[in-house]
């Protein structure tokens, strides 16, 4: 078994990773997960927070805010709706993400305002964790 995987971080506007890793930790829609070569295969969506990319580089931190892992035992992709290197997470930009959150809460229809309410608090805890 190797000791490293491929990992690939891609948002819309942008590829932000593509590197040979040796775990990846994934904030995970139903729980943080940590995939590391040799996983089961595994598609989670994902909820705001931090990733974390440990390779022979280094450790690298992403703040995603949606999106889907898919996950095997050779590598990790990620496709988020909106991710950036936790240095580029200004308070500003993070209030802006917390409005959005806070706004389609107010405008939830009822079957769909637990997962509303989970985003804006899962968003809000992304700032506790990033220091903001």
């Amino acid at each position: 078994m190797a000791d490293t995987m491929q990992f690939d971080l891609v948002a819309p506007e942008r590829k932000l990773a593509s590197v040979e890793a040796r775990e990846v930790r994934i904030p995970g829609a139903d729980g943080d997960l940590t995939a590391m070569p040799g996983h089961a295969p595994l598609i989670t969506g994902l909820r705001p927070g931090i990733l974390t990319v440990v390779s022979s580089e280094g450790t690298a931190d992403y703040a995603v805010t949606g999106g889907f892992a898919e996950i095997s035992a050779d590598g990790v992709t990620v496709l988020a709706e909106r991710a950036m290197p936790k240095a580029e997470l200004t308070a500003a930009f993070h209030a802006e993400m917390v409005a959005e959150a806070r706004e389609f809460k107010a405008t939830a229809k009822i079957d769909g305002v637990d997962a509303a309410a989970k985003l804006l608090a899962d968003m809000e805890a992304l700032g506790t964790h990033m220091g903001l």
